[in-house]
């Protein structure tokens, strides 16, 4: 199957002048988590990210150029490629998404892993099949007291980091994932990985505060080879989770679509982002959504 099937080519892009704070207004107005940049003659040669603008924000240089601070070398795809091609690019880079390019290196498309996903599940006639732990762990009574993707009781007491979410103003979404990025890295977390943390935490904390109606918190554990995440809130849960995973899917009410939220992406990048994941919910009794990010330097890509 070629590329050109998969992959979507209506690419929203960004010029090398624009500045990191602008870009910041397309990301939150287009909904999306990065741009390509291109010159004059839409060839591609760089990229910024939700992470570009995270740092940025920290380092009090939103004003800066995109030029400036994107990143340079980039990994594309060649528009000629195939199916095959594209999942080797996937299983080398940690990555979800890539620009395609022709021969002249011009910007045609970006593929991502939803859309190798669904190709995938299209030529091979795949079902999905529901996890048994998952409804193992929803029909316990210590539901909030196991791990989802373990199975064993979790001592949330003994987490490395903790953030309460008990905040509802939308725009404080992601004070916790910054903290918990900075916590990573000092504790000597490598960078990919901690960034990979911070833009699914993000998500997850987002999600809290726009659909919960509740509070919640923020749990993570350092290991010798990864970092596992949890992300809880005791709200009125999501009906149907499988629904809740596909991307574009949203209930978000409109004035937080107005301020550029609820796209429906959120459990969809939090899955890019991870290695593995898991969301449990009840109806009544909140969402549980459990990250793991590998560290070994052979997961590192």
């Amino acid at each position: 199957m070629p590329i050109t099937e998969i992959m979507n080519s209506n690419v929203i892009s960004v010029k090398p002048d624009r500045t990191l704070r602008q870009v910041k207004e397309i990301l939150r107005i287009k909904r999306i988590s990065g741009l390509p940049v291109v010159d004059s003659e839409r060839k591609l040669i760089g990229i910024v990210s939700i992470e570009d603008i995270i740092k940025a924000l920290e380092g009090g240089y939103v004003d800066d150029t995109v030029e400036e601070r994107m990143t340079k070398n980039v990994v594309s795809i060649q528009s000629n490629s195939t199916l095959k091609d594209v999942i080797e690019v996937f299983e080398k880079w940690p990555y979800g998404r890539f620009p395609v390019v022709d021969s002249e290196n011009k910007l045609v498309g970006i593929v991502t892993k939803n859309d190798v996903m669904m190709a995938l599940l299209t030529k091979l006639g795949l079902v999905y099949l529901h996890d048994e732990r998952r409804r193992e762990v929803l029909d316990s009574p210590e539901y909030f007291a196991r791990s989802l993707l373990t199975g064993e009781r979790l001592d949330k007491s003994g987490a490395d980091f903790y953030f309460p979410i008990d905040y509802y103003d939308i725009n404080l979404a992601g004070i916790g994932a910054s903290r918990l990025r900075q916590f990573l890295l000092a504790k000597g977390v490598d960078e990919k990985t901690a960034r990979r943390v911070a833009i699914a935490t993000y998500e997850a904390e987002t999600n809290v505060v726009i659909h919960s109606g509740s509070s919640g918190g923020i749990y993570c554990f350092i290991k010798p080879d990864s970092v596992f995440v949890r992300v809880e809130d005791h709200g009125k849960g999501i009906e149907d989770v499988e629904l809740a995973m596909r991307e574009g899917y949203s209930t978000a009410p409109d004035y937080v679509r107005e301020l550029g939220f609820g796209a429906g992406m959120g459990l969809a990048n939090i899955k890019r982002c991870s290695d593995n994941m898991m969301v449990m919910s009840k109806v009544g009794a909140g969402v549980v959504v459990e990250m793991e990010f590998l560290t070994r330097k052979e997961d590192k890509g």
